[in-house]
């Protein structure tokens, strides 16, 4: 079974060792403490989105950041290839004094 906690504790845990910082650093930052912290980077607790905000910002990553690799690694996970950030030549093409169709998220 996949646990999503699992994989925000992984990514949060990647992103502060690549960053240098020890968890009691980003902990004291973002005003989390830190057993509490130091339990979601285990996949122990899960983190509230209050919680992933004021990591991300100690961190400076962008939430869509953290969320983006938990993404691509469940999708792993789950046998599918990570979406990638590449955009494919025929839309690209649409850059080339073509106006870019209008989406509608509903």
């Amino acid at each position: 079974m996949i646990l999503v906690r699992q994989e925000i504790g992984d990514v949060l845990r990647d992103f502060r060792l690549q960053k240098g910082h020890t968890l009691r650093q980003v902990s004291g930052k973002a005003s989390v403490a830190l057993g509490y912290l130091s339990e979601v980077e285990r996949g122990q607790k899960e983190a509230s989105s209050e919680i992933l905000a004021a990591v991300a910002e100690a961190l400076d990553v962008p939430i869509s950041a953290i969320m983006r690799e938990v993404g691509d690694r469940i999708s792993v996970l789950e046998g599918l290839h990570p979406i990638t950030d590449v955009v494919p030549d025929d839309l690209a093409s649409l850059g080339d004094g073509v106006p870019a169709p209008e989406l509608s998220l509903r």
